[in-house]
């Protein structure tokens, strides 16, 4: 970046052509591994999500392993042009004192699908599926809750229990009944039945049972207490309003990091693969604003990842004021962990 503030601030390249090799080469190296690093994020993040074993195979080691297949695969990329692999036209544009990389078309194509088209496609992938387990998962608790609600069958005054789900002042309950025996199951203690909560009668009233046996079911307390459940719609829709805001800010954290990354690179490598093809289609201050966008997505990462993960957030903490920060947390048991 500041070789580029400078070809930017003088708008020409009077530096010659090896520090333009250079220039050049790193910029393409650089730009490559921080892409290359957002998919290992994203690919990190899907195994933690649909791999409940990963947290403990994340080693120091195997991290490791990524970070340097990622500088590996952005070196090979970098380097063709110095092996060779540049346009007829380079060395003209070096004498009209300008700085590009090779425009060669097939370096073009090879440069930009391994920094960022392919990359893009994985990273849409991976973010998709993540979103789709972590719906799932908020659905799956979600049903989970109320199955749990539903089998819940608490005592009441130590002689019935039940739990009802009312619908419009209807409840079904599962009533036990202690005392004397049913008229046409003298062993059976416990069935399933519905029974009016707005109900007040006292007397013996008839009740249908699931197995399409009729029997007189006492209702006075003198022979059998009934637990009359109650459903409280507000808590439900609580939870389930819980549920689906922790949906949206799934969707719109995924979105905002890949909407930044696809805004902020999409325009430059459009703009790469056509250059080599029509070179006059782009005025020079639209390849500036392009690719300072391109730089522009390094600002925003850090910025995106620690306001949404407070992992990074603890870890850039950790980098930034060192041992002393390290020490704190252990002392008080912070931990953190990806949103």
């Amino acid at each position: 970046m500041p070789l580029g503030a400078v070809y930017e601030v003088s708008q020409e390249w009077s530096l010659g052509p090896e520090l333009c090799d250079m220039w050049t080469s790193s910029d393409v190296l650089c730009c490559t591994a921080s892409i290359l690093h957002l998919v290992a994020i994203a690919l990190d993040r899907y195994w933690a999500v649909t791999n409940v074993e990963y947290i403990h195979h994340r080693t120091s080691k195997r991290i490791g392993m990524m970070i340097f297949i990622i500088w590996v695969v952005s070196f090979l990329v970098c380097i063709a042009p110095l092996l060779g692999w540049k346009d007829p036209q380079w060395d003209d544009r070096i004498r009209d004192k300008k700085c590009l990389i090779s425009q060669d078309l097939y370096y073009q194509i090879f440069a930009t699908a391994s920094s960022f088209y392919l990359p893009l496609l994985v990273i849409l992938i991976l973010y998709w599926r993540i979103f789709q387990t972590a719906r799932k998962r908020i659905r799956r608790r979600q049903m989970m809750n109320q199955t749990q609600q539903a089998e819940r069958n608490p005592a009441a005054g130590g002689i019935a229990g039940g739990l009802a789900a009312a619908s419009g002042g209807i409840a079904a309950a599962v009533v036990t009944v202690i005392g004397r025996p049913l008229p046409t199951i003298s062993e059976a203690t416990t069935t399933t039945a519905f029974t009016n909560v707005s109900s007040n009668n006292s007397s013996p009233e008839k009740t249908s049972f699931a197995n399409g046996l009729e029997a007189d079911m006492p209702t006075t307390t003198d022979s059998c207490a009934t637990y009359q459940p109650q459903y409280h719609p507000v808590k439900r829709k609580t939870r389930d309003g819980i549920d689906s805001k922790r949906e949206r800010k799934a969707a719109k954290t995924l979105a905002i990091i890949t909407g930044a990354f696809v805004l902020c690179w999409l325009p430059f490598f459009i703009m790469a693969v056509i250059m080599p093809i029509n070179a006059n289609l782009f005025e020079k201050y639209m390849v500036s604003i392009f690719l300072w966008l391109g730089y522009f997505n390094s600002t925003l990462n850090p910025i995106i990842y620690t306001i949404f993960s407070p992992e990074f957030r603890h870890a850039f903490k950790k980098i930034l004021c060192g041992r002393n920060y390290a020490r704190r947390n252990r002392r008080f048991g912070v931990r953190g962990h990806f949103a």
